[in-house]
């Protein structure tokens, strides 16, 4: 049976302001596969940014090989610089100078790492901003860190003042700068963060982190280790799948996209996290952008 003519308007221009939100989206992965990337040519467009982090137990350099596979399969490498990794301004310089000579990378994610001691002199992201190894080796645009979740170990009203800090660094050095945010589960924590940076005037292109198609269980795994806490009580909604099923961020990014205040948060996509994979994540993540979607009650789901 056919749906009224309204519901059928409505359901369309859900769908066209989730493609609109979805426009530019970026994926996270780690150390990614080179058959991975392959894949990823049979889906991504040309250019997409990918976002490559590096865990504390590996070793920085280590990025360049994967910074060369996605800049050869026609992707835009974006690799992790974790601060508290390097030992001294000698390594950090090196590390860039490879990213640079060999992959291209002109655009990179500046944070201080995950690691609760420092290397050598580099505390925080605003030490590599400061230092000027950034634009000295090519660098042209970074992104830095936002957390709609708050941080597990940093106070809001530090992490307000550290990210003026580093916008401000950056702009003197003249260095194009994003904020990409850490996952959260609660659009309504989102939408008043984002509210909240927009009303400081801070007004540079966001990337809202969401995780990616995965288990519940990955999930709740990946929630924990990146100290995403306060928003948890969304994996335990009773409306929510069982521990073992599916979880896919279709209920976030409607609500984002359908926001009242969406006009007024400026440039905003979604930045994906890979939790199920980064092949599953960029299928799921494609789809959507290009409105291959069934509107539900509160989400979606994706069609083939």
């Amino acid at each position: 049976m056919a749906l009224p003519a309204r519901r059928l308007s409505v359901a369309s221009e859900s769908t066209e302001t989730i493609s609109t939100l979805l426009g530019g989206f970026s994926i996270e992965a780690t150390f990614p596969k080179a058959e991975e990337i392959e894949s990823l040519r049979r889906t991504l467009s040309p250019g997409t940014r990918i976002y490559l982090s590096c865990l504390p137990n590996r070793l920085p350099e280590k990025l360049v090989d994967s910074a060369i596979l996605v800049r050869t399969a026609g992707f835009e490498p974006v690799p992790h610089l974790t601060a508290r990794a390097y030992p001294d301004l000698q390594s950090f310089e090196r590390v860039l100078g490879g990213l640079a000579k060999d992959a291209g990378v002109r655009s990179a994610l500046v944070i201080a790492g995950d690691r609760d001691d420092q290397a050598g002199p580099f505390a925080g992201a605003l030490d590599l901003i400061e230092s000027g190894a950034l634009e000295a080796n090519g660098i042209q645009e970074i992104d830095i860190a936002g957390y709609p979740d708050g941080h597990p170990k940093i106070d809001d009203g530090l992490l307000a003042r550290s990210m003026a800090q580093k916008l401000d660094a950056a702009s003197k050095r003249n260095l194009r700068t994003n904020i990409t945010t850490q996952f959260c589960l609660d659009p309504d924590q989102i939408l008043a963060w984002l509210r909240r940076v927009r009303g400081e005037g801070i007004n540079v292109p966001i990337r809202v982190g969401v995780a990616g198609p995965t288990t519940m269980r990955s999930l709740l795994k990946f929630a924990l280790r990146c100290g995403v806490r306060a928003s948890l009580k969304g994996v335990f909604n009773p409306k929510a799948l069982q521990l073992f099923g599916e979880a896919a961020p279709d209920g976030i990014i409607r609500a984002l996209a359908e926001s009242a205040d969406r006009t007024e948060f400026g440039a905003v996509t979604i930045h994906f996290f890979s939790f199920g994979g980064i092949v599953q994540t960029a299928e799921w993540a494609d789809a959507t952008s290009k409105g291959r979607i069934a509107m539900g009650a509160s989400g979606f789901s994706v069609v083939s």
